[in-house]
């Protein structure tokens, strides 16, 4: 089976979350025997180097990528607020990649052409004009969710949040107003499905977890023994919320109840107030250069979000190698979790204390956790197996097309 991926970022370096699902997605479905081809938009923040990325990927997936300025800009983003239109997804039409998308199209005959975002939507219409094959939506998460839970935060200013707001309002109505022009729907929790369901959707949708190659224990090497971490890209809106309710509702309890803590925040995009750190016991590390080198070196992870959607794959990491984590409730959404058994659910201040201490004091509880946490990732988030599930659902949209298109012929005959 041939498919396009078609990403709104580039896959590798896999850094964060959405970069480590579409690369564990093409790799799932490479390894079970499907030719793939990967096209992406590539900006400032997330660039793409060809020289950089390994050559059996580059073999593998012939990948090719257009540069577009992603940066926001004040006023078009207020024009679209006003005009009804989700600025969000406007910043990714670029006439280059139309370009691009047309003559790959017209190169190539495939067979699903697999796009990465909700942002990539409006290039549907060229997709279907240069090609007859089917359109799937791999969900990263449900973009609007995000906005409308980062709009009721308390920490932000009165514009701040009438602009999110606005901007929650116009994405729900693109994002729910295209989701059946997709001819499937495969977010990464059933969370997720379940909510386009309720809203709309009427084509095939069902969650698709993401995947982990060769997950592999790492043996016990803590080096800080009294430690809590968190690790994620700074930039990205609800860790920044996140992180920030953390430190200031959160900490001074755990720094007064257990001084013998030390915090340790790692991730690239600090913001500015991160590093000018006033915590005590709190290490702002920035960017790491390996991050499981990072995680396996402290013993809990932390992992507060107040906002956001889809699956953190930074938790599902740090199970991967049998870290323990505690977790928001939102953080953990999606995940196959069981509270108390492969992860400590924590939502409030006085929780997360109280998880926290008994990690910390009871190092075989600790382990347990971690061990069963490493159990969950490697019998049900392997990526061989959910490239042959993701597969498998499309040879089903295909074999369902053919017999109407058969049904259809019949019916003229």
């Amino acid at each position: 089976m041939k498919i396009l991926q078609f990403c709104y970022k580039p896959p590798l370096p896999a850094t964060d979350g959405g970069t480590i699902d579409m690369y564990s997605i093409s790799e799932g479905l490479a390894n079970n025997g499907c030719d793939v081809k990967v096209l992406t938009i590539y900006s400032d923040k997330h660039p793409f180097d060809k020289d950089l990325l390994p050559k059996n990927y580059l073999e593998k997936t012939r990948i090719e990528g257009v540069y577009v300025d992603l940066k926001p800009r004040a006023l078009d983003a207020l024009w679209c607020v006003f005009a009804a239109q989700s600025y969000v997804v406007k910043r990714f039409v670029s006439d280059e990649m139309k370009q691009l998308l047309v003559k790959t199209l017209k190169a190539e005959i495939f067979d699903v052409v697999q796009i990465e975002s909700i942002m990539l939507a409006p290039y549907i219409p060229l997709i279907r004009k240069y090609s007859k094959a089917k359109i799937t939506f791999h969900c990263p998460n449900v973009e609007h969710l995000i906005w409308q839970r980062m709009a009721k935060g308390k920490q932000i200013n009165v514009f701040k949040k009438w602009y999110i707001k606005n901007t929650a309002m116009n994405l729900k109505a693109y994002e729910l107003g295209h989701i059946n022009d997709f001819d499937a729907v495969f977010p990464v929790t059933d969370v997720d499905a379940k909510y386009f369901k309720d809203n709309g959707c009427k084509k095939l949708c069902v969650g698709v977890p993401i995947g982990f190659d060769n997950v592999e224990k790492l043996p016990d090497v803590v080096e800080q023994e009294h430690s809590i971490f968190h690790i994620g890209s700074m930039n990205w809106a609800p860790n920044e919320q996140g992180i920030k309710w953390f430190l200031n509702e959160v900490w001074p309890l755990v720094n007064k109840e257990l001084p013998q803590i030390k915090a340790y925040f790692a991730g690239r995009n600090m913001a500015p107030w991160f590093k000018n750190n006033s915590w005590d016991n709190v290490d702002m590390i920035g960017e790491v250069d390996d991050s499981i080198l990072f995680m396996s070196s402290k013993k809990i992870m932390v992992v507060p979000l107040l906002s956001g959607s889809g699956i953190r794959i930074k938790i599902l990491e740090a199970m991967s190698i049998g870290k323990t984590v505690v977790a928001t409730s939102i953080a953990a959404e999606g995940i196959m979790y069981e509270d108390g058994k492969n992860i400590l659910i924590a939502n409030t201040p006085q929780e997360f204390v109280e998880a926290i201490r008994k990690l910390d004091s009871d190092s075989e509880y600790c382990k347990q956790v971690g061990d069963n946490a490493y159990k969950l990732i490697r019998e049900r988030y392997d990526t061989n197996y959910i490239g042959a599930e993701l597969l498998g659902y499309y040879r089903q949209i295909l074999e369902k097309d053919k017999v109407s298109n058969e049904d259809e012929q019949q019916e003229e005959g």
